[in-house]
């Protein structure tokens, strides 16, 4: 995977990207273009956390104070 398609799949932009991978846009910039397994299997799990339901995840169900 290149840099370029995982900056697209986080959401366009140097910053969203950081944003989405809970990282600053300066560590971002420090990336290859030609990403490796581990920044690739990253760039995937922030994409399942920002598309799948929380419970299939892991995340505990809200409880009634975090409904409201």
């Amino acid at each position: 995977m290149k840099k370029t398609d995982a900056t697209r799949l986080l959401g366009g932009t140097t910053a969203a990207a950081a944003q989405a991978m809970g990282i600053t846009p300066q560590a971002y910039y420090q990336w290859p273009e030609d990403l490796p397994p581990r920044l690739q299997d990253r760039v995937v799990a922030a994409i399942a956390r920002k598309l799948l339901p929380g419970a299939l995840l892991g995340d505990p169900l809200p409880t009634n104070k975090e409904a409201a």
